[in-house]
């Protein structure tokens, strides 16, 4: 047990990279060395692969006890110039949290398929959490198999799958980091069910440029200040009115009141009839160039969620 002039350092986050910067794990109350190829490894990760595979999003935490001699009572910590221990920590444990959509969502993202409205989901999760989700809200169709789904019924490796046979796919940031332009064109352009896992807010922002850049138009919904670029850049940025950030507000085009996905659905729908009344009107009370325009009009439609 530390003494009482020890500072304790604690620390969660995404459980890979908790793991990364530990070397030992609590096991009942005793701390036991982890090197890279312990069974406490292949535990954690059989652990985090069933959490998130039940659409749980899971934290790890970990711990150090400083040296008192070296941070004395009083000491001036700097998390900008970080002056303490990010390594050599200790892995206590994870924990998992139900965050289950609304349940007209799945209702709502099948309205929206119907109406020819592709949906996107770019998430800060897990990729194992994030398809999880996305099959629990009809995201990705009962029925659409991604990469690792064929990889793991065939008992083959991911690599040996080919990508352009599936329908779904689900993308790592580290792995959207490596792509070039070309490559997320042609990603966008053969999977019609898109799920993009653990973004950066720079990522969203590229991700909506390149919708935009093959002919959609991209609507973009998003609370936090990390979304406020991608909501800007949109072609309608829609901020969460309950949840969402004063910086997303400003951005945004329009604000959701009661932060509900279906009522974005509904103002679809209204918006579609009021379109097609439009184009029922004679034409001696439009312009007859507005009256082309809008008869002309077949552009489609992306839609995404940010969580």
């Amino acid at each position: 047990m530390p003494d009482e002039d020890q500072h304790l350092l604690v620390m969660k986050g995404a459980p890979e990279r908790i793991l990364d910067r530990c070397t030992s794990i609590l096991l009942n109350g005793e701390i036991v060395d982890m090197p890279a190829d312990s069974e406490q490894r292949v535990k954690f990760e059989a652990a985090y692969l069933e959490l998130g595979g039940m659409g749980e999003r899971v934290l790890g935490f970990c711990h150090s006890f400083l040296d008192a001699k070296e941070y004395p009572k009083g000491y001036a910590f700097d998390n900008e110039n970080v002056n303490f221990p990010l390594e050599g920590l200790t892995f206590v444990g994870l924990m998992a949290m139900i965050d289950p959509p609304r349940a007209n969502v799945p209702e709502a993202v099948a309205k929206c398929k119907s109406a020819g409205i592709k949906v996107i989901m770019v998430t800060g999760d897990h990729p194992i959490t994030a398809a999880a989700i996305a099959k629990n809200v009809g995201i990705i169709s009962d029925g659409s198999n991604t990469v690792d789904d064929i990889a793991k019924d065939m008992g083959i490796p991911v690599e040996e799958v080919d990508p352009s046979k599936v329908n779904a796919a689900v993308v790592h940031g580290s792995k959207l980091k490596e792509m070039t332009a070309e490559d997320l064109d042609a990603l966008l352009s053969n999977h019609e069910e898109i799920v993009f896992a653990r973004t950066s807010p720079q990522q969203k922002l590229i991700i909506v440029e390149a919708f935009q850049r093959s002919g959609q138009i991209v609507a973009v919904t998003g609370d936090g200040v990390n979304d406020s670029p991608a909501l800007k850049k949109a072609d309608i940025g829609i901020a969460m009115g309950i949840a969402g950030s004063d910086v997303s507000k400003e951005a945004a085009d329009m604000i959701l009141l009661d932060d509900n996905f279906a009522s974005i659905v509904t103002g679809v729908e209204e918006g579609r009839l009021i379109f097609d009344n439009l184009k029922n009107l004679s034409p001696t009370l439009l312009p007859p160039t507005f009256l082309k325009s809008l008869l002309s009009s077949s552009s489609s439609c992306c839609l995404f969620l940010f969580l």
